[in-house]
């Protein structure tokens, strides 16, 4: 048999009182441990020696970075051109 509790004038069980505080733990722990949104992590600095340097620094890592990401066509182009 299960043991019974009388809360606010009602027979509880302690399986229902079990569950009820491992839930309870389980949801606070879970929404302490959330933490924040992960922030995108930023470069070393640019140590330009004139703003048409830094823009010039800025445009090519920006070109860099998207011929990075289109890099399987382009990859397949150079080895088509090889043969």
């Amino acid at each position: 048999m299960v043991a019974m509790y009388t809360i606010a004038g009602r027979q509880v069980g302690s399986h229902w009182l079990a569950m009820l505080t491992l839930g309870t733990l389980g949801g606070l722990s879970a929404s302490f441990m959330g933490g924040s949104a992960a922030k995108k992590t930023q470069g070393p600095p640019i140590n330009a020696q004139s703003p048409d340097e830094e823009t010039f620094i800025k445009e090519f890592l920006k070109n860099a970075e998207a011929d990075e990401k289109k890099g399987s066509s382009v990859d397949a182009t150079k080895k088509d051109a090889g043969r």
